[in-house]
């Protein structure tokens, strides 16, 4: 390269032209053609370096490299080798200029530090893509976990170009933030516990994206939208949007119905109140009638008498346990509960076969019409409180 300077100072001299303005002239020619160099590696790279990449990877049957090297990196990967190119050649036109080759070098450190920064940035995004494809993490909620190693290249980033601007080391940076950790941890407090609060939910698999959680609290009441390093996002049932700070759902209770989905049947625990007026030992008649229905199978008779209410548990139980929108495999139960002021409740506990809210309460309907309907033939009443009605037959 020497030769060549001196070449063109030699050109120079024969035009009449010498002294500094000579070597202005040989700087500014040196520089052109290291921005001509610059040109060529970038068309290069965009015009052959791409689409041979994206060729590559179309031909692959994996998907993984599709993301990785997708669009964002492979630009983020072109817009680097510029300034690297010209930071390896520009003191070749600049030698003779220490001061200005020095200002030149800082600011493309700086430029190659961010262009690294959105590189490795860009690259983490495509590796979350790819982590929320896979069989075994697409239920993770790792969003805030990318965030947070985001939110770190940055401040390594943020830290170099600071050391570039004032002359320190990196170190020395690093040791002056030490003292201010306390003022730090304060603004970045919600982040911190955030990314705490994230690995925790992550760890112990506590919420996963399209989770139905409840939390009265913060008005929570429905499927987990997004699971990031400073909210939570909810989508309620009445389609508002809830959000949820990370931490509140460790340090508080909140309930999550995915066992539900996971076991494939929702519980039924409701009950009617029957007036206790109306239980009472049956007629051998009546007796006689019910042993002749089919849905007597399996009684089992507690003595010469038999109380018409524990007849119609015996019905109810049949007739769940033939109910095809019930879950045979899990638990079943008609029981009394504690007699109060408002009767004797009969509870109904059982489980849905389909979880889905619709069919749950079209099952819960459909159930208690039929024993609410079913009650007379037991000579039973349903408890309710005196109304208007009532009081004008009184009168």
């Amino acid at each position: 390269m020497e030769t060549i300077n001196n070449e063109l100072m030699s050109w120079l001299h024969q035009w009449g032209v010498a002294g500094d303005m000579a070597q202005w002239i040989v700087r500014m020619i040196v520089v052109l053609a290291i921005v001509l160099i610059i040109y060529v590696f970038d068309k290069i790279c965009r015009g052959i370096f791409i689409p041979s990449v994206r060729k590559i990877t179309a031909k692959t049957q994996t998907t993984w490299d599709d993301y990785l090297l997708n669009e964002k990196v492979l630009n983020n990967v072109c817009h680097l080798i510029p300034p690297v190119v010209f930071y390896v050649l520009i003191p070749l036109a600049l030698g003779n200029a220490p001061q200005i080759l020095a200002l030149i070098l800082k600011c493309c450190h700086i430029y190659i530090t961010v262009v690294i920064v959105k590189l490795v940035c860009s690259v983490i995004t495509s590796i979350y893509t790819i982590s929320s494809e896979h069989e075994k993490m697409k239920d993770r909620s790792l969003k805030g976990f990318y965030q947070m190693l985001k939110l770190v290249v940055v401040c390594i980033g943020a830290i170099v170009i600071v050391s570039e601007l004032i002359g320190q080391n990196p170190a020395t940076i690093l040791t002056g933030l030490g003292a201010g950790a306390a003022i730090l941890m304060l603004i970045f407090q919600d982040t911190i516990k955030g990314l705490v609060a994230g690995i925790q939910l992550t760890a112990n698999d506590m919420v996963r994206t399209g989770d139905w959680i409840t939390m009265p609290k913060y008005g929570a009441d429905g499927d987990v939208m997004e699971v990031s390093l400073t909210t939570v996002k909810v989508r309620n049932w009445d389609k508002t949007i809830t959000t949820v700070p990370p931490y509140a759902l460790v340090n508080d209770s909140f309930q999550n119905w995915r066992g539900m989905f996971d076991i494939g049947g929702r519980r039924v625990k409701r009950s009617i109140d029957i007036d206790m007026h109306t239980v009472r030992f049956c007629t051998p008649e009546e007796l006689a009638y019910f042993k002749k229905q089919p849905w007597m199978e399996g009684f089992e008779e507690t003595g010469k008498e038999e109380v018409n209410l524990y007849i119609f548990r015996h019905y109810v139980m049949y007739y769940l346990t033939h109910h095809p929108k019930v879950n045979q495999e899990m638990i079943m139960l008609v029981r009394q509960l504690q007699p109060t002021a408002h009767g004797l409740p009969i509870e109904l506990y059982f489980f849905s076969a389909n979880t889905a809210w619709v069919h749950y309460e079209r099952l819960q309907a459909e159930v208690f019409d039929h024993v609410l309907a079913v009650l007379h033939q037991f000579d039973l009443k349903v408890f309710q409180s005196p109304t208007g009605l009532d009081l004008q037959s009184l009168k």
